[in-house]
């Protein structure tokens, strides 16, 4: 987690507005940070745990489930494209 640079990672319940979201990056991605960045709130992860229990039907599915969703959006905070994560088997 060293390479993260002002950032959060949060477990809620579940996207109020998505509901079946599993995950969420909200922030600026690196590769996006520019001289105006300096002082802003830290980038949020947030993992939605009932969302993903929803899709698991065991506690080690849970644990891939995670393990999965955590990567994906931390990706993105290093700037991967939805489509490229897809491409890499992490969609």
């Amino acid at each position: 987690m060293a390479l993260l640079d002002n950032v959060v990672v949060l477990v809620e319940d579940r996207n109020p507005d998505e509901p079946d979201l599993l995950g969420l990056y909200d922030g600026y991605a690196l590769t996006e940070r520019g001289w105006q960045y300096g002082g802003a709130l830290p980038d949020r992860i947030m993992i939605y745990r009932e969302a993903i229990c929803d899709v698991c039907a065991t506690a080690d599915e849970v644990v891939e489930e995670v393990t999965i969703t955590v990567v994906h959006e931390i990706a993105h905070h290093f700037g991967i494209e939805e489509e490229r994560l897809h491409e890499l088997g992490w969609g």
